[in-house]
C-alpha cells in the first residue's frame, strides 16, 4: 500500500481508466458516489467497454450482463412518471377537474383548512352541478336555477348567451369550452409543486382527488353523499334540500333570488366557499 487512493476511490473520482479497477466494482462505485444521471451513464458506458473487452478474451463474459443491468437500473431510478397527470382541459373530465381545482384552496392559500375540508368542498361543488341538472325541485325550472336548459354539465359550468355561471369558465366564439389564462396558470403552478420532490404529497393528493371525482362522474355519475340532501329548514324558512349554488365565503356575496344561505351549523361553509339551497316555496 502506498497511502494513495484505492482503485475504487479513483473510480469514484472519475478515473475509470485505472488498470486496477474492474467492472466487478461497478455496483459499489455507483452506490458510494453522488453524481448526476449523465455522469452515471458515462461511467456505466466506460465500464461497458471494459466488460466487452473482457468478454471478448473470455475472462469476464458474464460481466457484460451485469453492466447492462446496472445501466437499466440507473435509468429507471432517474426517470419516473409524474405524480399527477390531469386530463386535457378540452375533455369533459379534464374541464370538470379544472373547475373543482380552481374553486377550492390548496395548502398555503387563503381559507385553506385541511385536505379533508378541500376534498369535501370539491364533492359538494360537484353535487351543485349535478343537482342543477337532475334535482330540480317542484316549483322551479332549470333555467331559473342554472341559467341554462341543458343536460350537459359543460353547459351548466359555462352558462349560455354570454352569461357565465362559473367565473373564468366559458365557451369561446368557436363554441369551445375554455378557461381564462389565470385559471390555467394556477393549475400549472399547483402541478409544479405536486410533481416535485421524491414522493407525492398533499398537493398531488388533492389534484388526483379532483381528477378522480371528475373521471368517475363522467363515467358512472355522482358518488358520495350530498350532505345537504336532507336539509329541510334554515331558521324558520322551509327549504328544498340540496345545494344549488356556491360563492366565495364572504358575507356580502349572495346569489339573490330564492337562494338561501346554508349556515355553519349545517356545514354551509367548505373549502372557503358558502353553499346555498333554495326556498321550498319560490317567491
Amino acid at each position: 500500500m502506498n497511502g494513495g487512493s484505492s482503485p475504487a476511490t479513483q473510480i469514484r473520482k472519475g478515473h475509470v481508466e485505472s488498470p486496477h479497477w474492474s467492472p466487478m466494482d461497478l455496483p459499489e462505485t455507483l452506490a458510494a458516489g453522488s453524481r448526476s444521471f449523465r455522469e452515471n451513464v458515462v461511467l456505466a458506458a466506460r465500464c461497458l467497454g471494459q466488460a466487452v473487452s473482457a468478454a471478448i478474451t473470455g475472462r469476464l463474459a458474464w460481466t457484460l450482463m451485469l453492466v447492462l443491468l446496472m445501466i437499466t437500473t440507473i435509468g429507471s431510478a432517474q426517470v419516473s412518471s409524474p405524480f399527477v397527470q390531469l386530463d386535457r382541459s378540452d375533455t369533459t373530465a379534464g374541464y370538470l377537474a379544472s373547475l373543482l381545482i380552481n374553486e377550492v384552496p390548496f395548502p398555503g392559500e387563503r381559507a385553506y383548512m385541511s385536505e379533508t375540508d378541500t376534498k369535501d368542498a370539491m364533492l359538494q361543488i360537484l353535487w351543485v352541478l349535478h343537482s342543477r341538472i337532475h334535482q330540480i325541485p317542484p316549483g322551479y325550472l332549470q333555467q331559473h336555477i342554472a341559467g341554462v336548459q341543458s343536460q350537459d354539465i359543460i353547459d351548466v359550468i359555462t352558462g349560455a348567451g354570454g352569461r357565465r355561471q362559473c367565473e373564468g369558465f366559458y365557451r369561446n366564439a368557436a363554441g369551445q369550452f375554455v378557461t381564462d389564462a389565470r385559471v390555467q396558470k394556477r393549475i400549472n403552478y399547483l402541478l409544479g409543486i405536486a410533481n416535485s420532490g421524491g414522493k407525492p404529497g398533499r398537493f398531488a393528493g388533492l389534484l388526483n382527488h379532483a381528477q378522480g371525482l371528475a373521471r368517475a362522474y363522467v363515467k358512472d355519475g355522482i358518488a358520495g353523499a350530498d350532505r345537504y340532501a336532507g336539509l329541510k329548514q334554515v331558521g324558520a324558512l322551509g327549504v328544498t334540500g340540496h345545494a344549488y349554488s356556491w360563492m366565495t365565503d364572504v358575507d356580502s356575496y349572495h346569489p339573490g333570488g330564492n337562494f338561501v344561505f346554508i349556515p355553519d351549523a349545517d356545514d354551509g361553509s367548505l373549502g372557503g366557499n358558502r353553499f346555498f339551497t333554495l326556498r321550498k316555496a319560490p317567491k
